[in-house]
């Protein structure tokens, strides 16, 4: 009786250890399999021209003016630039323009004892953890290519007056 005690106890030992061990091997590879989505690409999406940003009525405008790019392959979706990611907008009158609002007002604009007046200031804008390290002159953009979100990294953004 004692030897089927001890060859069960073996047994649930050795399944814990097993149970333990593929746990750790599925963890780690949801963990590495979520950190490799966000490096960077070492070809443009598209051919760019000069990029610019200039300040705003609303703040800051960053316009990603693009020379070429295949519009059936590649979807233009937001940027992350000086700490603040915004959608990207395709301008109407250029087609080849996109362009990112990024609100760098403090939001009040109206004091005022009327709430109806207050409601006109803008909401400032959140800083976003950014996944990259960026100098002041460059940006990451964040585009889709066959379904599968990618980042790419822009420099040498020069201010316009």
């Amino acid at each position: 009786m004692r030897f089927v005690f001890v060859l069960l106890n073996n047994k649930l030992s050795i399944m814990k250890k097993l149970l333990f061990l593929f746990s750790s091997i599925f963890a780690l590879t949801l963990i590495t399999g979520c950190g490799s989505n966000k490096e960077l690409q070492e070809r443009a999406p598209a051919q760019f021209q000069d990029i610019y940003y200039a300040q705003g009525e609303n703040g800051l405008d960053l316009h990603i003016p693009v020379a070429v790019i295949q519009d059936n392959r590649v979807s233009m979706d937001s940027v992350y630039f000086r700490g603040m990611k915004s959608p990207l907008i395709q301008d109407k009158e250029q087609s080849n323009l996109f362009t990112a609002n990024f609100s760098t007002a403090d939001g009040m604009d109206v004091m005022s004892s009327d709430p109806a007046e207050e409601n006109k200031n803008r909401v400032p804008q959140k800083t976003e953890e950014m996944p990259f390290e960026l100098e002041d002159d460059e940006a990451i953009l964040v585009f889709s290519q066959n379904d599968k979100t990618k980042y790419y990294k822009l420099t040498g953004i020069e201010a316009q007056n």
